[in-house]
């Protein structure tokens, strides 16, 4: 029994290290409560079947200096390439440690088989969520012209506005339409138009406000206010590697998007704007200060065109979120087109 005591004490040893490892990613590195949580429950799962073994007989079991498996490293584990990669071998240390542990504690304890399979389902599940979140930020990160759409201010069709947009360059639509008159059938319509085009042209398509048409249409994630739903609330409606992004008016606002765990924040206004709902002027101090301070990626929006774009580059700008000076034109390609030209290639 000893050998086998061997097995369960480092098994359990290698699902608690992987498991704060996945606890430390979602916690500071994608702020995501949900994946500290279950990563958190999971550990307090672990050490509740750790107390129903035979913990002394496989404390003494240990030997650490006659391992000889401390000796044989694969070339490949002392190189790790980025987070996704730490949290990646993580993720799967812990279902190979929950798997020989389940295995293993049929003779031990087979009382604790059925959890122990239910942890191991949970760890795939949670692997999905800590890789999907981090690919998020990868997609967020590689943004530049980010274009808001609403039927009222394009020229022509709502379609045809986005499809020119998207030809300028542009890396995400989001789809807003706040009038009273456009009902839920009408936008639910749009946006499953606008979804055709951005899987068609391999673009994201954010939904302003509605996390419930968003998951409707399988659009890449939501935008939220400062009074619409809780960060976390809107993403038990999407699918699990859907963006969630927040709009923010002071450092303080964005402060507090980053602790409920959006995607990225959008700051503003910049400039001047007829958008109704905008807030007060921030201007280019407040994005400086988001840049330095905030590490998620910052949208600057808010009366943002072609001429001014250049004082917001220079402010740390990496994207920006442009709405009128785009939809507005006579020319929306040729108007995304300028302001990605400002941005180096």
């Amino acid at each position: 029994m000893r050998e086998l005591y061997r097995i369960l004490d480092a098994n359990f040893n290698r699902a608690r290290e992987a498991l704060r490892v996945a606890e430390d990613c979602g916690r500071f590195a994608l702020n995501d409560p949900a994946i500290t949580s279950m990563a958190k429950h999971m550990r307090s799962d672990l050490k509740g079947v750790l107390e129903t073994m035979p913990f002394q007989e496989m404390l003494t079991s240990r030997d650490t200096a006659g391992d000889i498996g401390t000796e044989l490293t694969s070339p490949s584990e002392p190189a790790r390439t980025d987070l996704p990669d730490v949290a990646a071998a993580a993720c799967k240390r812990l279902s190979e440690a929950l798997r020989t542990i389940e295995e293993y504690s049929k003779v031990v304890a087979p009382e604790q088989t059925t959890l122990l399979e239910r942890m191991r389902y949970n760890a795939y599940t949670l692997e999905q969520r800590v890789m999907s979140r981090l690919a998020t930020a990868q997609r967020c990160e590689s943004v530049r012209i980010y274009v808001l759409v609403s039927a009222e201010i394009c020229k022509g069709s709502l379609l045809r506005c986005a499809r020119s947009a998207v030809a300028g360059g542009a890396d995400v639509i989001q789809l807003r339409e706040k009038r009273p008159e456009i009902g839920d059938a009408q936008l639910l319509a749009m946006a499953a138009e606008l979804r055709e085009l951005t899987d068609e042209t391999g673009r994201m398509l954010i939904i302003n406000d509605r996390a419930d048409i968003a998951a409707l249409v399988g659009a890449d994630g939501v935008h939220l206010g400062q009074y619409d739903l809780p960060v976390s609330e809107a993403r038990r409606l999407l699918r699990p590697a859907a963006i969630v992004g927040k709009s923010t008016h002071s450092i303080e606002q964005a402060r507090s998007a980053v602790n409920e765990g959006a995607d990225y924040v959008s700051v503003g206004p910049m400039f001047q704007t007829d958008t109704k709902d905008a807030g007060p002027l921030a201007g280019p101090e407040l994005l400086k200060q988001a840049v330095h301070e905030i590490g998620l990626p910052v949208v600057p929006i808010g009366g943002i065109n072609a001429d001014n774009v250049n004082q917001l580059i220079d402010a740390g700008a990496q994207r920006v979120a442009v709405c009128s000076a785009v939809c507005a034109s006579e020319d929306p390609r040729g108007a995304a087109e300028q302001i990605r030209a400002a941005f180096p290639t």
